[in-house]
């Protein structure tokens, strides 16, 4: 059985990613694991006795009982829960591998990081999605689509990857959506560049299309230079009111590779308003689509 990993820590960030992840569930007939990570680290380390340390870990268990018979009432999906203790980043990869986890969703701020009055990337969330074995969703919402109409698959000229359009094509048939490939240009001074970014928009389209999903590319001017291409993508996201979920590949902890918004996947996981799956490419090899 497929077998969706949602860390928890109680915040309302996890619980939106729990609700988030009920459809994806449904569709692809997965159990959901709720994981509880307890990390006592740092100068706290010594406070508390192996007592103290029981009884709170006995609480949180509880609480991770009840949160799991609530979800599973209100889903009617299969769900079970995990409490362990180490390393929060770590024991959340650690379980996904030992569970053969298709997918993780999780809240991008964990109760250690505080309030995200701007937005910042968790520590703990950046981590997770460098090292996780699978695809990876972030939630950094509070309102959200129950479903996905459409996705959202940025391009660029030279590292876009086979395995984020395949992902792409994957997800829109779960869910029975379209895809919308966009491509940032921040300069119309080059003819060469706007030409090879508009064939490369029509082979990527003319691709999904061949695989039975609906399809559009569109080219948007990105004002201000490179630093401006996430903003100008996620607004472009916002404007089209349909958008449920955008697709960017990352690269490894320790990587040699830098793939496509390798630097920026960061920031469209920190500013983005709609979920973010974030995929690493597996094969190294092949890091383009077309020849």
């Amino acid at each position: 059985m497929n077998k969706i990993l949602i860390p928890v820590d109680f915040e309302q960030q996890s619980f939106l990613a729990t609700e988030q992840s009920y459809n994806l569930a449904r569709l692809i007939k997965a159990e959901i694991l709720l994981l509880y990570v307890f990390e006592q680290s740092g100068m706290f380390s010594g406070i508390f006795s192996s007592d103290q340390n029981n009884e709170l870990l006995s609480k949180i268990d509880e609480r991770l009982a009840e949160m799991a018979g609530k979800v599973s009432i209100s889903s009617g999906l299969k769900v079970s829960y995990r409490l362990e203790k180490g390393r929060i980043y770590t024991k959340i990869t650690d379980v996904a591998r030992e569970i053969g986890a298709s997918y993780i969703v999780m809240g991008t701020h964990s109760s250690d990081e505080g309030e995200a009055q701007d937005k910042r990337f968790g520590a703990n969330s950046s981590r997770v999605i460098r090292q996780a074995p699978c695809p990876v969703i972030t939630i950094n919402s509070k309102h959200l689509y129950n479903g996905c109409r459409n996705i959202l698959l940025p391009l660029d000229l030279t590292k876009e990857t086979r395995q984020k359009v395949t992902f792409g094509i994957e997800i829109a048939k779960i869910y029975g959506a379209g895809i919308k490939v966009v491509s940032a240009l921040w300069s119309k001074n080059d003819p060469a560049v706007i030409g090879r970014l508009y064939q490369q928009g029509e082979q990527v389209t003319d691709f999904i299309a061949a695989a039975g999903v609906a399809c559009t590319f569109e080219i948007i001017e990105s004002h201000g230079g490179e630093r401006t291409l996430v903003p100008s993508i996620l607004n472009y996201a916002s404007q089209q009111g349909d958008v449920d979920l955008i697709i960017i590949c990352t690269q490894q902890e320790i990587g040699i590779v830098e793939f496509f918004v390798g630097s920026h996947a960061q920031e469209f996981m920190r500013l983005s308003d709609i979920p973010v799956m974030s995929v690493i490419p597996k094969d190294l090899g092949f890091t383009s689509l077309f020849s």
